[in-house]
């Protein structure tokens, strides 16, 4: 049981990542939901004058509902903003949905790691919920036989949510680039105001590196484990 100990230490040390990304991102939230843009543009209307200036035709922008609940529907083609980015007039507002955009652009310019993450939806659906049955049924079954088959079925699964967590991660970092870019050559933000959505954006797409990196510590754990119990 060293190796799950092990495993536990590094988990836990992911998490803990994980939460002071989370922390850090709900801070420049927060700091950045104060900060007005000199444009005025709410963020429907900077994800509509950005959605027209690249020609992006058939997308619908919906408000939703919570905080940082903002995304892009590939399949539906909506973009659906929270309350405080919909109609807010701020740094934050205009950076996110920005970057959501930048999403919808992808899929119109058929962006091919947003392709890729789209095929991995539906295996990521199958092998999320069977995850926590295989990882416990990993640790406490013994080696060999069986212990060996459930070993490598929570290898699959897991490698499923870590390719997909990977893969995320050139997709959002290029939307930010995207959205960026256009802020800062429309002159929607300027000067501060853009260091400002720059520096949300930034911390918004370390959330997806912290997931990343606890999706492969587990991945890896299981591997070892496999190959240990082969000795």
């Amino acid at each position: 049981m060293s190796s799950y100990w092990g495993y536990m230490i590094l988990a836990g040390a992911a998490s803990l990542i994980g939460m002071l990304v989370q922390g850090r991102l709900k801070a420049k939230f927060r700091k950045y939901s104060q900060v007005p843009i000199s444009s005025g543009m709410t963020g429907r209307e900077v994800a509509e004058a950005m959605l027209q200036h690249y020609n992006v035709q058939g997308v619908q922008i919906t408000q939703g509902k919570g905080t940082l609940t903002d995304h892009y529907n590939p399949q539906t083609k909506v973009v659906n903003l929270s309350p405080d980015i919909y109609s807010g007039r701020t740094v934050m507002a205009a950076a996110v949905a920005a970057h959501e955009c930048g999403h919808a652009i992808q899929h119109d310019t058929g962006y091919a790691m947003l392709r890729m993450r789209s095929s991995l939806v539906p295996l990521v659906k199958v092998a999320t919920p069977l995850q926590q049955y295989l990882f416990m049924g990993a640790i406490f079954m013994a080696s060999g036989g069986m212990g060996n088959t459930i070993l490598l079925a929570a290898i699959a699964a897991f490698s499923v949510t870590a390719l997909f967590a990977l893969v995320t991660l050139p997709v959002e970092f290029d939307a930010s680039r995207r959205a960026l870019n256009w802020l800062d050559a429309t002159g929607t933000v300027r000067g501060a105001e853009y260091e400002g959505s720059k520096d949300a954006l930034w911390w918004a797409a370390m959330t997806y590196v912290a997931a990343a990196l606890s999706a492969l510590v587990a991945v890896i754990y299981l591997v070892m484990r496999y190959m240990g119990s082969r000795d």
